[in-house]
């Protein structure tokens, strides 16, 4: 079975491009035009330099020793949380702004939830000195204050989606919004393996350096490519999708993504997707989504800004349903208890959102010569007031 996407924009039953007439034009440009200039020499030197001079790749890949004793697994740190910006979303936003200086854009829109994307959205903005506008949810702004800080002095203009939740699901619908209205000159940096295609395959590829390097490092530290398992927090799943994408097609290589249960799964107060969706339309995609009986939207809740969506990419929406990948879901309480193992064992503070992956050891028992590497998707600067609120610190 073929785990990436086909020539018509489906990873098996999901994918596609459902998008309104006036953004076909933009979409369209984008499908025809994204692998001929990712494969541009001049395109792939830029973009390669950046990311080492820029970003400060490769980021590294660090043996757990302490989380490894305690679980009884080899155990490593895919360190995203080094690049510049503090997340995996630099990689993405890197590229994206190369492709839309390409095809002539001057307007960067994005959409973010934790802020990471925002921030790293701006900062290639103020790189290139283009226009940023970024769209986010009333409740992320106040619980992402710093990150919401950062996007304002680099330049970027941030609007509050007021609607919904007003959280992620509400900040890409303004963010569409915008761009149906300003489709000539604007390019829409999604954050995420989501939207119509070409998106998620353009985003996974340009995320797809963490597999990349994953490899190469692995085979120094232990003389093998492969790893025995891939573990990554899933919302969109950017971060999942790079670093699972050089280990697709590889049998031997466990694949396993960790969703926000929120409050619990059947709580009414969760983004465990892969359990509570069933097949929609969201944002551009058909994908497994969180819908009522008759396909009103459900409205997710996580304690991490960046995983209350309540869709997932299609390439882990596949995934999930071919049983190529394992999914668990894990607790607010499970994930910021993990979150805080981490600091404690091995003195680095997690995202929440990436505490989640941390949280995969109260559901599956690994073997002692396991090699288990976990993206490390981004530090945890943004989210001290949640910490220090659930702990009382």
């Amino acid at each position: 079975m073929n785990y990436n996407v086909d020539s018509n924009g489906y990873y098996g039953n999901f994918g596609g491009a459902y998008i309104p007439e006036m953004l076909y034009p933009n979409v369209e440009e984008l499908r025809q035009r994204y692998l001929e200039v990712m494969n541009e020499p001049d395109f792939k030197v830029t973009f390669d330099k950046l990311l080492r001079d820029y970003v400060g790749r490769p980021s590294p890949l660090y043996f757990a020793s302490r989380l490894s004793e305690k679980h009884g697994a080899r155990i490593y740190l895919k360190r995203e949380d080094l690049n510049h910006t503090g997340a995996h979303k630099i990689n993405n936003t890197i590229g994206q702004i190369l492709m839309a200086r390409k095809l002539g854009k001057k307007r960067i829109i994005a959409e973010t939830g934790a802020g990471q994307h925002g921030v790293a959205t701006a900062t290639v903005c103020a790189l290139m000195g283009m226009e940023c506008v970024v769209y986010m949810g009333e409740i992320d702004i106040a619980r992402q204050a710093p990150n919401v800080a950062r996007m304002k002095m680099l330049g970027a203009t941030v609007r509050p989606a007021l609607s919904g939740s007003r959280t992620l699901k509400d900040a890409t619908n303004e963010a569409i919004r915008d761009w149906i209205n300003n489709p000539v000159d604007t390019h829409y940096i999604i954050g995420s393996a989501i939207g119509p295609h070409p998106y998620p395959d353009m985003v996974t590829r340009f995320q797809s350096i963490i597999s990349e390097e994953i490899k190469w490092q692995l085979k120094e530290k232990e003389g093998r490519e492969n790893p025995d398992y891939v573990i990554a927090c899933i919302g969109g799943g950017s971060n999942a999708a790079g670093t699972y994408y050089h280990f697709l097609d590889q049998p031997e290589v466990g694949i396993i993504a960790v969703e926000a249960a929120g409050k619990g799964i059947h709580s009414g107060e969760s983004a465990a997707t892969s359990i509570l969706g069933k097949e929609g339309i969201i944002h551009g995609c058909k994908t497994l989504l969180m819908q009522s009986e008759d396909g009103q939207i459900t409205e997710p809740y996580s304690i991490s800004a960046g995983l209350d969506y309540p869709g997932v990419g299609p390439m882990h929406a596949h995934l999930y349903t071919s049983g190529r990948g394992e999914f668990y879901s894990a607790t607010d309480d499970e994930a910021m208890h993990a979150g805080l193992e981490l600091a404690k064992l091995e003195g680095i503070i997690p995202a929440i959102e990436s505490s989640h992956a941390f949280a995969v050891f109260n559901h599956k028992n690994f073997k002692k010569d396991d090699i288990v590497v976990i993206s490390l998707s981004g530090r945890g600067d943004k989210d001290l007031d949640t910490y220090i609120n659930y702990f009382n610190l």
